[in-house]
């Protein structure tokens, strides 16, 4: 854990970090440096996110502004028939399991990461853009080496990769992946990184790339067209507030269900009181095993999940039950950042597993999001057309007397809203330092299987569970929650180190 009062980000990886530092060390503000580490990590982390993937901003300014930025995928205008799209199942090894994705251009949909980078940096960045976008464009041209996790990510998505000829070019430029240590280089991203930073996001949009990107679809297999692309806009929404022990935390609001979820999550915890409650013992532990079931129970009796989900009366009906009681894989990558003058980012992204197919020339693989089972509950291809995307993604910022206090967020799919509850919680209610708090064990319950890590996996041993999942180390199944803090003037922050987490400070 590093201190400073100029300021901390907290990322994915040492270099996605180091972007958004040196924006701070330019003058910049957390804007500047968040913009700067997620177009960085379409490099540094390209096996989770990509310039055509999709995510969310959520932006504390100094003058008390506060915005969520929406530039998550959109479902295309019109559909097909499912007999003329390329679509089609992969299976992934996780060593342990076996998970089926899908992937193909059918499985594309409208990307929104660049644009939606470009438009926070208009709305919110002081430098030029062509400086905040320098880091990622270096490492693209001078190259990357390959840590342990992102060689296991490749490992993991081989077959993704090897489905395109430039994405393995990049990952396996004589025919096997590189190994731990080896360079990686992404210069055709470089390249247009740099063109549209000349050109303006509109080429991306509008132009040259836009027309092969279409051509390709409409030729071999996707849906979209040049009517998606062209009217993709970002969406500046109000966040979703909720006070949590007399502190105001901002998530992300319908129509995306993660922040409600764990805004209900907190509110069933705010009713408990855990002054004398010990971490990690079995009082403990049922008790979020019984926020986590009693919020999964009000998911699926209310199917729609939106902001009323969160009214008092709802909400009652599942408090009285808590109290009564206690009497994956997600191909996603986090940033947070908090500034010296009181601003805070923070930012998720995600092209899914990517879809095989990168733009030729751009370096830029597109996203999977309409192959995503859990993005699609209704089935593939049963998506309502020109709308958002619901997301799991919950960017998360806590304020103490309108100040930024927590800037967080967490990759792992259905596991974002567990893996940002417990860190809340141990920072709020266990006093926890951001370093024990965010690389504590947890657990995940969902449809009556309990997955715990070590560390407490004897204290639940005898807990009454339809079935317990005891995992042998920490792993990226349960999120990665890279976290930024201010206490007392001092910003400091913590790395995940299930997802290679890590942070930079000035």
């Amino acid at each position: 854990m590093l201190k400073s009062t100029g300021g901390t980000i907290a990322a994915g990886n040492q270099k996605t970090a180091a972007a958004g530092i040196e924006m701070l060390q330019l003058g910049g503000n957390a804007f500047d440096a968040a913009v700067a580490a997620v177009l960085a990590s379409f490099v540094t982390e390209s096996t989770l996110t990509s310039a055509a993937g999709g995510g969310f901003l959520l932006a504390h300014t100094q003058a008390n502004k506060n915005i969520l930025f929406d530039f998550f995928s959109q479902t295309p205008r019109a559909k097909k028939l499912q007999s003329k799209l390329d679509f089609y199942p992969v299976d992934i090894n996780f060593g342990d399991a076996i998970q089926e994705f899908h992937i193909g251009l059918g499985a594309i949909a409208v990307p929104g990461n660049i644009g939606g980078i470009f438009h926070v940096h208009q709305r919110l960045g002081r430098l030029p853009f062509k400086v905040v976008a320098e880091p990622a464009i270096h490492y693209g041209n001078n190259g990357v080496k390959v840590e342990d996790f992102q060689h296991y990510s490749a490992s993991i998505l081989k077959p993704i990769i090897f489905a395109d000829p430039e994405m393995k070019s990049v990952y396996a430029p004589r025919g096997e992946l590189l190994k731990t240590g080896e360079t990686f280089f992404m210069k055709d991203f470089a390249n247009t990184l740099a063109y549209l930073v000349e050109a303006g996001v509109q080429e991306f949009y509008q132009g040259e790339i836009a027309h092969q990107l279409v051509k390709d679809c409409q030729e071999f297999g996707g849906y979209l067209s040049l009517e998606d692309l062209k009217n993709y806009q970002v969406i500046e929404r109000e966040p979703l507030i909720i006070n949590y022990r007399n502190n105001l935390l901002l998530t992300n609001p319908s129509p995306s269900s993660g922040g409600i979820l764990i805004a209900f999550a907190l509110e069933l915890l705010a009713k408990i009181d855990l002054t004398d409650v010990e971490f990690g013992t079995p009082n403990h532990l049922q008790i979020l095993i019984e926020v986590m079931r009693l919020t999964n129970t009000a998911r699926k009796e209310r199917e729609n999940v939106e902001e009323s989900f969160l009214n008092d009366e709802h909400i009652n009906q599942y408090q009285q039950q808590l109290v009564k009681s206690v009497n994956k894989w997600g191909s996603t990558t986090h940033i947070s950042v908090i500034d010296a003058e009181g601003n805070a980012a923070s930012t998720t992204t995600s092209h899914g597993e990517g879809c095989g197919y990168v733009i030729p020339g751009t370096g830029i693989m597109m996203n999977n999001m309409l192959g995503e089972e859990d993005l699609n509950p209704y089935g593939f291809h049963q998506w309502q057309e020109n709308v958002r995307i619901s997301s799991m993604m919950s960017p998360t910022i806590v304020l103490k007397n309108n100040q930024p206090e927590i800037a967080l967020g967490s990759g792992g799919s259905n596991r974002i809203r567990t893996a940002i509850l417990q860190v809340i919680s141990n920072i709020i209610d266990f006093k926890m330092p951001v370093e024990l708090a965010v690389n504590s064990p947890r657990i995940h319950w969902e449809n009556n299987v309990l997955n715990i890590e070590p560390g407490l996996s004897q204290k639940v041993a005898n807990l009454e569970n339809d079935r317990v999942i005891l995992w042998n180390q920490q792993n990226m199944f349960f999120g990665g929650v890279h976290t930024a803090m201010e206490l007392e003037g001092i910003i400091t922050g913590a790395g995940d180190r299930r997802r290679n987490g890590a942070i930079a400070s000035l």
